[in-house]
């Protein structure tokens, strides 16, 4: 560890040189380039310079033990046990922050929500999910882009799909993937029983052409006239698109956009989005169990949080953290569940990298 430590240290000291360099720093794709690598290493660094002076501050507690003032010793003795306690600390977080990376970690996401079974009851939710993603990302200056979306008569959403761009958001919303259960008293129940309904969320990281490159020749694209709830007609002319990637059959349909090019461009964008993390999943699969856990994200398709009215209580199910606080929750204040993920798969992955030979 401490090897690499000394390699990232003296990169970092390379990249400051490169960005004091008058001809970088005119060139604006190379000085993006070390802007972003520093603020990477930057984090490292700095928790790794804190530790060497713990540690020089420790040797030279050490050596005050020698000392024969027996005052001295004993307040040496103190600072020895505070230190080392700060030494322990550092090197675990040094550890973590040593952790091989998420390449998608700082892209933008795109994130797809359908209402499941619950009937009108699940889309009512879905549109509350997605009010909750909106105002958590705009808490955080983060854009929020609508490239899709099936409203419901009474305002709910069978489906929306829609681009949040903020750098490190898909960190962040990766772990949001899988069936979001709610649990209440529908406004349409007369007898105040409480029902159960689902909605799943999928998270992709966006897909720059650059990791995923598609054939025009495998894709059939279609236009069509787009509808609103109920199957009437939304505008006059062929603006909706559905593009079908041949060879593996997935189909994007977009339609919110008046033009029929803005269309296209962003059922595009889901397109490669949804093949990347397709490839991304098919190598995980190949991968051995325990390399797949140490880049999981959690059980993509399975019950991962219930939200549950009555008790006013958000329960993530997959490190049994529960919250009793769903209006703030829904208010996009989330935080709290997601620094609790963060942590759980962290510790997850730094177990089994201490366990591997």
């Amino acid at each position: 560890m401490f090897d690499k430590l000394i390699g990232v240290e003296e990169r970092f000291i390379d990249i400051e040189k490169h960005l004091a360099d008058p001809e970088v720093v005119q060139d604006r794709d190379a000085y993006q380039k070390f802007v972003r690598e520093h603020a990477e290493l930057n984090k490292i660094v700095t928790v790794y310079r804190k530790y060497k002076q713990t540690l020089n501050d420790l040797e030279e507690s050490q050596e005050l033990l020698k000392d024969a003032d027996p005052d001295i010793k004993g307040l040496a003795r103190d600072e020895i046990t505070t230190l080392s306690l700060e030494k322990e600390k550092i090197e675990g977080e040094l550890k973590a922050l040593l952790l091989p990376k998420d390449p998608n970690d700082e892209k933008n996401v795109i994130v797809e929500i359908r209402a499941g079974t619950g009937g009108e009851e699940a889309a009512l939710f879905a549109g509350d999910l997605f009010k909750m993603y909106s105002r958590y990302a705009e808490k955080r200056n983060w854009k929020v882009e609508i490239i899709t979306h099936h409203p419901t008569g009474v305002g709910g959403l069978k489906e929306i799909i829609a681009m949040i761009q903020g750098q490190g958001a898909y960190s962040v919303f990766k772990y949001e993937s899988g069936i979001h259960r709610v649990q209440r008293v529908p406004a349409t129940e007369t007898q105040g029983r409480i029902h159960t309904s689902a909605v799943t969320v999928a998270v992709l990281a966006e897909a720059e052409e650059v990791d995923i490159e598609i054939d025009p020749s495998e894709l059939k694209v279609d236009v069509y006239r787009a509808t609103g709830p109920g199957g009437q007609s939304v505008n006059t002319t062929d603006s909706a698109v559905r593009i079908t990637h041949l060879p593996t059959g997935l189909v994007v349909t977009c339609q919110d956009e008046k033009s029929q090019l803005k269309n296209k461009v962003k059922a595009m964008k889901v397109l490669r989005s949804r093949l990347l993390d397709q490839m991304i999943f098919e190598q995980n699969e190949k991968r051995s169990e325990e390399r797949r856990s140490q880049v999981g994200t959690g059980d993509r398709s399975g019950r991962i949080r219930t939200y549950n009215f009555p008790q006013s209580r958000v329960t993530d199910h997959r490190i049994n953290l529960t919250l009793y606080k769903l209006d703030s929750i829904l208010q996009g204040n989330i935080d709290e569940l997601i620094e609790n993920l963060l942590t759980y798969y962290q510790t997850e992955a730094l177990q089994k990298a201490e366990s591997t030979p």
